[in-house]
């Protein structure tokens, strides 16, 4: 036999297996079933993963609906740019938007409480990511993402831009406040 030469037999799978590699099969196909098993265990009785519900949208529905929860719940504008301040009731439909590189507009709201959170991008994928906590979506145009989120800890908390949008990607940040 040579490793140039093609081998003599062509149908492997004809040959008889090997006492050896029937047992790494067999642990092979064993560590995949759990692991398939552990992914469902997790996204039902771990809470890793968010269950968001997408949907297609018109930018300029969603733009006029995000313009009418901020004219309904402003509170206060901060920054220079006079960023409104939301603070939406409870189980609210809550919009939050992005696009070239920012976050519109700001939330603020309460322990303990739950609420609805639309996104949607404006212009290109951005990507959602809550810190410090493990909140992670890819922000897409013409979708939008619907989250049910009941925040659990009081503070002020940053909303980061992690898909690469641009030369202003590195100012893509955002705020949310729990009181």
């Amino acid at each position: 036999m040579s490793a140039i030469l093609p081998p003599s037999e062509r149908l492997w799978w004809k040959h008889p297996l090997d006492r050896l590699e029937a047992v790494w099969i067999a642990i092979a196909f064993i560590w995949c079933m759990v692991m398939f098993f552990m992914m469902v265990f997790w996204h039902v009785y771990g809470r890793q993963n968010l269950s968001t519900e997408t949907y297609r949208t018109d930018p300029a529905k969603f733009s006029a609906q995000a313009q009418a929860a901020v004219d309904k719940w402003t509170v206060r504008t901060e920054t220079e740019q006079k960023i409104p301040v939301v603070a939406p009731p409870e189980g609210a439909d809550v919009y939050l938007v992005a696009r070239l590189w920012s976050w519109w507009p700001i939330l603020e709201l309460e322990k303990g409480k739950t609420y609805k959170l639309h996104l949607t991008s404006m212009d290109y994928n951005h990507g959602f990511s809550l810190q410090p906590t493990n909140i992670n979506i890819q922000v897409v145009p013409g979708y939008e993402h619907v989250i049910k989120v009941t925040p659990n800890a009081s503070g002020q908390f940053s909303i980061v831009c992690n898909e690469f949008c641009g030369i202003g990607h590195h100012e893509m940040v955002g705020r949310l406040y729990v009181k």
